[in-house]
């Protein structure tokens, strides 16, 4: 166990990272008290039947009474509600953070409502799945992932530390950067790759000469790892787009030109080119694997199905 970093911890939305952070609270220790608050009924009765925390409410003004940490996990649109809603109820001291995949939309929504005597420290856990709710959550995500911080200029030096320990005894990496920097580095390791894969499952869907029933058929490895990122969150990914709109549509133009480039290749019979590429970008995979990032394992280290005869 863990000694206790908080006397009490506020969770504001529970979804994956929310109750995933609750278990890791739970098993080593971190809180005498954890507080969760999230605006649908059904969705606190599941995390109360869980015993995801000590005490649930459906107001976050409640939740956040006498938090030393109030960690916020909503889709980044209702950053600002949320904001609006605690501010008044806030610990002078408490730290605020929160876990959304985009930074300068959500510094902008925050900032502005944080009073001056509590610390904000905008973080975002990378680490989650395709699933999402308080079932999805378990102990030990963030094990191995980092977590970055996009500190405002001024922020007290030792509320970073104290954060920063908090997600390295959950297991994160821990790393610092700008807002906008975050937002552009995003876009292509997460942002782009999801959009995607949204397009080419939206796309398999729309073929008339193709039948939904061979497309569920007949998914072979790759189209089969598209489906599970087009499986997440719309709700979630529909704010990432919209709230990280200029770095998103820049990546998507470079991704255009890159894709018109290989499509020339092809018509032309350009084998080099192809084979120049595709080498590249295996490389990048192996880079990858050695940071630690993924597994070296067949069809990344799923297990094979079992063939009754």
């Amino acid at each position: 166990m863990s000694t206790t970093q908080f006397d009490r911890i506020a969770l504001i939305g529970i979804g994956l990272i929310g109750s995933s952070i609750a278990y890791d609270i739970k098993r080593l220790g971190l809180a005498k008290e954890v507080v969760i608050s999230t605006r649908s009924a059904e969705t606190l009765k599941r995390a109360e039947e869980l015993k995801l925390a000590d005490r649930y409410t459906p107001s976050s003004a409640e939740a956040v009474k006498g938090a030393d940490l109030v960690i916020v996990s909503v889709p980044v649109g209702a950053s600002e509600s949320v904001a609006r809603e605690i501010s008044a109820q806030l610990k002078p001291g408490a730290i605020v953070t929160d876990v959304g995949s985009t930074k300068a939309s959500v510094i902008a929504q925050m900032q502005p409502h944080m009073p001056s005597n509590v610390h904000f420290i905008p973080g975002h856990p990378l680490a989650g799945t395709e699933k999402s709710g308080p079932d999805a959550g378990f102990p030990g995500l963030f094990k191995g992932r980092w977590c970055i911080f996009t500190p405002v200029p001024g922020t007290d030096a030792a509320a970073i530390t104290k954060l920063r320990d908090f997600w390295e005894t959950l297991g994160s990496r821990v790393d610092e950067m700008d807002p906008e920097h975050h937002d552009k580095v995003l876009a292509i390791v997460s942002h782009l790759p999801h959009l995607i894969a949204y397009n080419i499952v939206g796309t398999a869907d729309d073929l008339e000469t193709v039948t939904e029933s061979e497309v569920i058929k007949y998914s072979a490895s790759g189209f089969r790892d598209f489906t599970r990122l087009a499986a997440s969150d719309p709700t979630m990914w529909r704010d990432v787009c919209l709230h990280n709109r200029d770095a998103i549509l820049e990546m998507l133009s470079r991704f255009s030109e890159d894709l018109a480039s290989l499509q020339r290749a092809i018509r032309w019979g350009e084998g080099d080119k192809i084979f120049e590429l595709f080498t590249r970008t295996r490389a990048i995979r192996r880079s990858i694997v050695e940071a630690g990032q993924d597994v070296d394992a067949p069809d990344f280290g799923r297990h094979a199905l079992d063939v009754k005869e």
